[in-house]
Parts: C-alpha cells; structure tokens; sequence
C-alpha cells in the first residue's frame, strides 16, 4: 500500500480504544497517585500491556501532555471569560488563579512542566503547551504594564514560575489564609509600588 494511502487511513477501532482507555487510566492515577505514578499500573488497568502503553505514548511526559490536554479546554473556557474583564490588573489576577488550578491539577504536575521551560526541548511533548502558557501570561502581564500595575521588569516566565510555585504548594495541601498570603506576597513582588504609601 502506498504511504498517501496509509495517512488518510484512521486508526483501527481497537487502537482507538486502547488509546483512549490508557487516557482515563492516566487521568484516574494522576488524580490518585500524582505525575509520578507507576506507569506499568496505568496500563494494567487500561487492560493492555506495557508495551501498548509505549506506543501510544514513548514517554512519561507524552501520556502527561495527552491527559493534559483536556484540561487545557477548561483553562481556554476560563480564559475565554476573562477576556470580557476591562481591568488589566484583575484580568491578570484573574489568570494567574485559572492557571494556578490547572498547575495544581496532579499533584507534582509544576515539576515536569518547569523542566520543559528550562529545558527548551523541542522533543519534549510538555514544551509547546508550557510556552503557550508563558506566552499568554505575557499578553496579560504587557497589557497590566501598559495600565502601570506590573513592574516593567517582570515577564510572562516570571509569573508562569510563580503559579507553578503556588500550585506546587497547594498539591502539598497548603490551603486557606497561608495560600491567600503566598498569593499576596507574589503579587507585591510584580506589582508597581503604590504612590499613595
């Protein structure tokens, strides 16, 4: 069969199915056990072998940007309704709380993510979805710059660090008043000082 052909085939109904039961294995032990569940687990309890799970995703970090990628939806729908927010300063704080959450997802989810950054891996699977968080983060952190609300120094990276920070905490259970002070401290960080203190 010639290769044109091969490409516009779908993938067997069965191929379909073990990928798709692999996904929800995966987003079943990453709520349970964290990033860093045993993946030999995830494909005994998608019913297949280790093998299949390999296959389907060569890395751990493929199998994490896959699963990640329905929350993504979520975090879109949150950014979606930020963009009706006038103030460039709460659109901001608004944003850095949606991607907080999706950070705070699985429990050691900030790390895998933080390497892809430092990392600038283009084989790495986690690279593209954490620039485009730091290239969103930027779009609002430039529009709260041009308000005077963030100190011209700070970029998207440096927030993007600072919700995988804040994320990181609250998967240890840090929850609450100390969460919130973590919160304010990270803002009077990138905040411009007030005139008026």
């Amino acid at each position: 069969m010639h290769t044109r052909e091969q490409q516009g085939r779908k993938p067997r109904a069965d191929v379909q199915r073990n990928r798709a039961a692999l996904l929800e294995a995966a987003q079943r032990h990453f709520l349970r056990d964290g990033v860093g569940t045993s993946l030999e687990a995830v494909a005994k309890e998608a019913g297949v072998g280790p093998g299949t799970l390999y296959r389907h995703f060569p890395t751990r970090e493929a199998l994490l940007a896959a699963v990640l990628q329905s929350r993504t939806e979520e975090l879109e729908a949150r950014r979606a309704d930020i963009a009706g927010i006038d103030d460039a300063g709460t659109a901001l704080t608004r944003w850095l709380r949606a991607m907080e959450d999706y950070l705070s997802a699985y429990s050691g989810l900030p790390e895998p993510l933080m390497t892809a950054t430092r990392a600038q891996d283009p084989d790495n699977p986690l690279t593209v979805p954490c620039d485009e968080l730091i290239a969103t983060t930027d779009e609002y952190v430039q529009a709260a710059q041009r308000t005077g609300y963030v100190r011209p120094s700070v970029t998207g990276y440096d927030l993007f660090l600072a919700a995988c920070s804040a994320a990181w905490i609250k998967g240890t259970g840090v929850t609450g008043e100390s969460l919130d002070r973590l919160r304010a401290l990270i803002a009077n960080g990138y905040r411009e000082p007030d005139d008026r203190t």
